[in-house]
């Protein structure tokens, strides 16, 4: 059975972020994951960490404007990509996580060859720079529908980025719910990239709650993940229907 980690984006956001890692360890989680947490000191993000003794897996780089959600293939934006990602390396090392997700950016469709070239060139510089702190970087394909010309869309493309930048700290994000809008076919995809798939996150579809209902058979995503020898975290990154801990049977089931 896959080891299961918090979203700290979704998850116990009743209450402050810092009060979220005690919330998750009495729920019964050992890791978490966060998307934009530079507002809170990594010290103390680092001591709640410790005190709960809870991993850190990985954070998100920051989004830029509203209207980018990220800068990694945004060509133009080289320079300010590079910045994000500084600031991204710097904190994930300072709180001991082992990821940062590089958001790719809104592109429209005229710009997307550009926009190729430099996620690829962009990506090539940041794997270096988090090599030499044993940083792997993450690339998600997200679904259209809830993110209109984002550039990275689907597991192949994602593949293919990975291909061209030729480093072995950079893989794939899957993201069940993101994956399944868009492509479907989940279990043959995991089959398929398994050694490119670095972290595996879940939602119900067409939803985004609790993974116990919809469209997707999350105990056959977990059988075929165990099958295939997937040995990294499943991360929880839904809407609860209610109050977190009221909602997780779904992992006590599992």
């Amino acid at each position: 059975m896959p080891r299961f980690a918090a979203n700290f984006g979704f998850l116990f956001t009743e209450r402050p972020l810092i009060e979220r890692f005690g919330a998750a360890a009495a729920a019964g989680f050992r890791a978490v994951e966060q998307q934009l947490p530079y507002a809170v000191p990594a010290a103390a993000m680092k001591a709640e960490l410790d005190r709960h003794d809870l991993t850190q897996l990985g954070i998100n780089t920051p989004m830029g404007a509203a209207d980018e959600f990220g800068l990694a293939a945004l060509p133009g934006r080289e320079r300010d990509f590079d910045a994000a990602f500084r600031q991204a390396l710097d904190y994930v090392v300072a709180i001991g996580g082992s990821a940062v997700h590089c958001l790719a950016g809104v592109v429209p469709p005229e710009r997307r060859p550009a926009a190729n070239a430099t996620f690829v060139s962009n990506l090539g510089r940041a794997a270096e720079a988090a090599a030499q702190h044993d940083i792997t970087l993450l690339i998600e394909p997200l679904n259209r529908r809830d993110r209109p010309d984002y550039f990275l869309s689907s597991v192949e493309h994602a593949a293919d980025v990975i291909a061209r930048v030729g480093r072995p700290n950079i893989k794939i994000q899957f993201d069940c719910y993101h994956v399944q809008i868009m492509q479907g076919d989940l279990i043959r995809r995991i089959e398929r990239h398994l050694p490119l798939i670095g972290h595996v996150q879940i939602a119900a579809v067409p939803s985004r709650s609790e993974p116990d209902g919809g469209e997707v058979n999350y105990p056959a995503i977990f059988a075929a993940l165990d099958k295939a020898g997937y040995t990294g975290w499943v991360a929880a990154e839904y809407k609860p229907r209610g109050r977190t801990e009221d909602g997780l049977g779904w992992m006590r089931a599992a």
